[in-house]
């Protein structure tokens, strides 16, 4: 975000920057955002914020393509600021549903704030012509399933491929983002004494009917700053993700791998049901620092490296582990209903590279297992090149390793694993698979 803005905010100027930070730049949304909101010093501003670049991501496809109907010149090569501005505009009017008017007048002032009052004509003019020819515009749009769903072909063609009865519900899923689900630490907390902290606090929850540690909220909410998650009496994490700690199946004085650890949830996840020996291991020193904060702030200790999973020898001594997750590096495109940048940032050619690094640490990791021990595989990809392949792959080449099978209220059969989709259980897309080393 080089341009400056005055030092009295505008969100929706502000919201601009960010999005072209996303979109043109290739910042992730969550890096984005954050410095943006340590500008706003009003929750309904941090608020709004939130909303304009989560559904500015979400649908840029669509809105981007958009424009060029709009404009004689494109803004896209030369004021990147401006066309995110746009693309907004359009957001507000079409997603946020927001008063049409004030959303046009809003974005011709954030054309100010961002001194590029030379555009502000332009800002209004563009988006009183889509009020005018809204309907006819919408719809030609909608002819093309890119524009109509905002995500990009590649995508649609891979999900049509490995799921064709669940293509338009899989579509529609990752453009409504649900609710934060939270975990709570039975170590400081029970469920039921939590949803009344949390209802005191402001914030309505439901106990998830399957999962023994989840709330659902019944809302937006900004978790983070509410005592009861200060107190590291509950951590956000969505369901799906908190499936790891009942498949893993850890008990008292096990010894207990994390191989691709970072932010930690599930490494934390697994102490507050045990007391376990673990070590939570990390590639990136950056994202070390997630992780430690995490166990600080939930009273927990593990033993923490920074290591790459696929060379076990330069972390790894002599002790195996009897229980092993593996939360693989993958395409997240199980989660882009919670991280809707995926959709611009991820590429079809990532996908025979991430699947080869997935065999690549599991084969790597395989050795540091007891024998009669459980390496749990996870990915939050929809994609079976991810998924199951990577592990019939694996089975097929490893003689001392069996599936484990296990059943769900929710998810498909998927190969050696278990494949939940986006929606399902109220849960973001995860796949599971368990692997017992023969003893």
């Amino acid at each position: 975000m080089r341009e400056g803005i005055p030092q009295t905010v505008d969100v929706r100027a502000l919201a601009a920057q960010t999005l072209a930070a996303v979109a043109f730049e290739g910042a992730s949304l969550r890096e984005a955002v954050a410095p943006a909101h340590a500008r706003l010093g009003d929750s309904r501003d941090r608020a709004l914020l939130t909303a304009l670049v989560n559904e500015g991501a979400r649908w840029w496809l669509r809105f981007d393509v958009a424009l060029d109907g709009l404009l004689e010149r494109p803004l896209r090569t030369r004021e990147h600021v401006l066309h995110a501005l746009l693309v907004l505009g359009l957001v507000q009017i079409e997603i946020l549903e927001l008063p049409q008017h004030a959303a046009v007048a809003a974005s011709v002032e954030a054309a100010r704030a961002l001194r590029r009052s030379p555009f502000a004509n332009l800002v209004n003019a563009v988006l009183r012509r889509w009020l005018r020819e809204r309907e006819a515009l919408n719809a030609r749009l909608d002819e093309d399933p890119v524009t109509r769903h905002a995500f990009p072909r590649w995508l649609i063609d891979a999900i049509a491929r490995d799921w064709p009865q669940q293509v338009d519900t899989l579509l529609d899923a990752g453009n409504n983002a649900p609710p934060p689900m939270l975990r709570v630490n039975r170590r400081r907390v029970s469920r039921e004494v939590a949803v009344e902290l949390l209802r005191a606090q402001g914030a309505e929850t439901v106990a998830h009917p399957w999962l023994n540690d989840a709330l659902t909220l019944g809302h937006h909410a900004d978790v983070a700053r509410l005592p009861v998650f200060r107190e590291g009496r509950v951590s956000v994490q969505d369901g799906a993700a908190q499936l790891a700690a009942d498949l893993l199946d850890v008990h008292e004085g096990m010894r207990v791998l994390d191989a691709c650890a970072a932010p930690g949830g599930k490494a934390c996840h697994l102490l507050e049901r045990a007391d376990v020996s673990l070590l939570a291991l990390e590639r990136d020193p950056r994202r070390v620092a997630r992780i430690r904060e995490n166990l600080q702030r939930l009273g927990l200790q593990c033993e923490w490296r920074i290591g790459d999973a696929g060379e076990p020898a330069t972390w790894c001594g002599e002790q195996p582990f009897d229980r092993i997750l593996l939360d693989a590096p993958c395409s997240a495109t199980g989660v882009i209903r919670r991280h809707p940048d995926i959709k611009l940032h991820r590429r079809a050619t990532d996908i025979a590279a991430l699947a080869s690094k997935q065999s690549r640490l599991l084969r790597a990791l395989w050795p540091s297992l007891k024998p009669g021990g459980r390496l749990l595989y996870a990915t939050c990809s929809l994609l079976r090149a991810e998924n199951e392949c990577v592990l019939d792959a694996f089975l097929r080449e490893q003689a001392d390793a069996e599936p484990m099978h296990f059943a769900l209220d929710f998810g498909h059969v998927a190969g050696a694993g278990r494949q939940i989709l986006p929606g399902e259980g109220g849960l973001d897309g995860m796949y599971y698979a368990a692997i017992r080393k023969r003893a």
